[in-house]
């Protein structure tokens, strides 16, 4: 059972995540090996560049990128950190770019060349993304939809920052009231006048940093899709991207019960294999069905965003919401039950722990993904109350 699916992924998926696997570990964790934590690997970057990898990040739709995590987290974390992160930096660019944004940037992220960033969380705006402070205020009065632009304020939590070559910001071109409707998004060079940041140390091993706006310039040919429709921008990427981070969480589970069936079924206690006691193998059973249940559910939403279906926000909410919570509880079982060692700098569920906590706050706490799915229940009963 480790490491099937009773979900039908054709057998061209299959062969690739079986492929991917492969190279995490030949390719890319040595690479990984080498980087400094909490900096952008540059190196990495590239070497997934030149094997293609950073290409399939656009246009394959949610299961092929699911796919992708979930193989290149079980294997290497950085490496498929790595990926999401430009994914996410660059997807509002491939979806919402003009012609010359698509063209100036798109190419250099898929090589490798350039590192791109989603710059939405603020120090008062991580969860309430519509409560943005960031300001776009206009150079002219009565400008706000058409510019140029000073943007002026600080971005927080902002992963690749400040180290990113190029970032989608998003800020308010409308008054407070506006809320949501007031939000545009920018795609801003990380040369701009007026850009600054500074990297954070945080718990996982990720290059996360601030940024701070002082009159940065930018203007309408710098504007993703259309003014005040920045927030729609934010939510259709986190809406590909949340059943994916589910995805990486699958994979750090999955990666934690081989480790464990491994150490259980090897270990001597009590005179016998330490999986023999009954208590040992039904966390492990345990362990082994959350961690397909969540599998499960993170490759249904995938195919309900690829198919159009229009329950995907609340799908979406529900992968990333069981995944990454699953992967908290695997991981934490794995170290239980391989005692002191796994305690252990350097050790791989060493490493998993800190890594897992993290998931369940980006790109939406599960708190959030709570409020998403209620909000969605009762959307749908809406018409038959009416």
């Amino acid at each position: 059972m480790t490491g099937t699916s009773p979900f039908q992924l054709d057998p061209a998926r299959t062969a690739r995540r079986a492929e991917l696997r492969e190279i995490a570990a030949t390719r890319l964790r040595p690479l990984a090996e080498r980087g400094e934590p909490g900096r952008v690997n540059r190196p990495l970057l590239a070497e997934m560049g030149q094997l293609g990898l950073l290409e399939g990040l656009f246009g394959s739709g949610a299961l092929s990128l699911c796919v992708t995590r979930e193989a290149l987290a079980q294997v290497c974390t950085e490496a498929e950190t790595a990926l999401a992160l430009q994914g996410l930096g660059a997807h509002p660019v491939y979806a919402h770019g003009t012609p010359a944004q698509r063209g100036r940037w798109l190419p250099e992220v898929k090589a490798g060349r350039a590192v791109a960033a989603f710059a939405l969380s603020e120090p008062g705006a991580g969860s309430d993304a519509a409560a943005l402070a960031l300001e776009a205020r206009p150079e002219k009065e009565g400008a706000e939809e058409t510019g140029p632009w000073r943007l002026t304020g600080e971005k927080c939590w902002i992963s690749n920052a400040p180290e990113a070559d190029v970032y989608t910001v998003f800020a308010r071109t409308g008054g407070p009231s506006a809320k949501a409707r007031g939000v545009t998004a920018f795609l801003v060079p990380a040369d701009r006048p007026g850009l600054g940041g500074a990297s954070l140390d945080m718990l996982s091993p990720h290059p996360i940093g601030t940024l701070t706006f002082d009159g940065t310039p930018v203007t309408r040919d710098d504007v993703l899709g259309e003014p005040n429709g920045g927030f729609r921008t934010a939510m259709t990427t986190l809406n590909l991207f949340r059943p994916s981070v589910g995805a990486f969480a699958v994979g750090m589970a999955q990666a934690a019960l081989d480790a464990t069936l491994a150490h259980t079924a090897r270990r001597e206690a009590f005179g016998g294999p330490l999986g023999g006691l009954q208590s040992v193998a039904h966390r492990v059973a345990e362990m082994a069905t959350r961690t397909e249940a969540a599998r499960l559910m993170v490759y249904a939403a995938a195919a309900a965003h690829d198919s159009g279906a229009p329950d995907v926000p609340g799908r979406s909410a529900m992968a990333k919401l069981l995944a990454t919570e699953t992967a908290q509880y695997v991981v934490d079982s794995a170290v239980q039950l391989h005692g002191a060692r796994a305690l252990q700098r350097g050790h791989l569920l060493e490493h998993l722990y800190r890594e897992v906590r993290a998931p369940r706050i980006y790109e939406g706490a599960s708190e959030v993904q709570l409020d998403i799915i209620a909000k969605e229940l009762y959307r749908a009963q809406a018409p038959d109350r009416a």
